[in-house]
């Protein structure tokens, strides 16, 4: 005879795994203190790191 299996429906931390907020595009940015100056734009850049994952990303003001 074959082995029978019970059912078990998956927890939600089983649904959902690896499905974070960061892949998602769900970054929690964080301003970096240090204020870099851009010489080709000619003007200060902003630099945020997110706190989750350390992606990082640059707005000229």
């Amino acid at each position: 005879m074959a082995d029978i299996l019970p059912f078990k429906r998956p927890s939600p931390a089983e649904k959902h795994k690896g499905k974070t907020l960061c892949k998602s595009g769900f970054h929690r940015w964080e301003l970096q203190k240090e204020q870099p100056f851009d010489v080709k734009l000619g003007r200060l850049v902003t630099v945020y790191r997110c706190a989750r994952c350390g992606a990082t990303k640059t707005e000229a003001k």
